[in-house]
């Protein structure tokens, strides 16, 4: 039985990917934990890649390969349809949340009475200013619109019992999956359990959405788009 599926979307992350997957075979220490790495439309050498390292990280790596990309959102739920796991997890690839993150999220799960009813979620640290100012206003908006308490909607890691999971309707293909994904855990009163995780700068590859000032407005527009849809849909 597989306890725990860690699911990361990649996209275009070649050079990153041999440290990716180093650092998880550093603190997968378990046989019942599996790494689904899923490559979300690359089009650089991120496939080349995966083949040449897969025999070597075989005994918790799967990849699973999305022809054209959909979005991170697309890219995520194609790789929770893989997963084995009685708990799953979801993280990014750029090495900006540890994998031992994954791991103490696990920790915490397993050491609770109610495990199925846990949500759990990374909360950044050591982020640059301006950004932490992004997220706060994002942050003030959603809960004053949505009506729940949501921050830090983007933090990772996320882990959570798969029943969670096989409860969302129609979630969105893009970068509003991670707050509808909060936004249910809280509408579920499931409980929330924050922990602290440092965020420092990329050291290989560069980030594929956060590319400045014009990149963040159309983030705004779209989680706007998709708050105001989602709140129609669940009236």
């Amino acid at each position: 039985m597989i306890k725990l599926s860690i699911v990361i979307p990649c996209y275009n992350e070649s050079g990153n990917i041999p440290h990716l997957l180093a650092a998880y075979d550093q603190v997968i220490l378990r046989d019942d934990i599996e790494v689904i790495i899923v490559d979300n439309g690359s089009t650089d050498d991120t496939a080349n890649i995966l083949s040449q390292l897969a025999s070597e990280y075989e005994r918790f790596l799967t990849i699973t390969t999305i022809p054209e990309n959909k979005g991170y959102g697309f890219g995520v739920l194609s790789g929770l349809k893989k997963a084995k796991g009685e708990f799953l997890g979801i993280t990014h690839g750029d090495l900006q949340t540890s994998p031992s993150d994954v791991i103490r999220a696990l920790a915490i799960i397993e050491a609770s009475d109610t495990p199925q009813n846990l949500y759990v979620k990374g909360l950044r640290t050591g982020r640059p200013l301006f950004d932490q100012f992004f997220t706060i206003g994002m942050s003030i908006f959603e809960t004053i619109y949505m009506r729940v308490r949501l921050y830090d909607i983007n933090a990772q890691p996320n882990v959570f019992h798969r029943s969670f999971y096989e409860s969302w309707n129609n979630p969105p293909h893009d970068f509003a999956l991670d707050l509808y994904i909060l936004y249910m855990a809280q509408r579920q009163k499931l409980q929330i359990i924050r922990f602290r995780v440092p965020f420092p700068s990329r050291i290989h590859g560069s980030s594929k959405w956060n590319t400045g000032l014009s990149a963040k407005w159309k983030f705004i527009k779209r989680t706007i788009l998709f708050s105001t849809s989602l709140k129609k849909h669940l009236k």
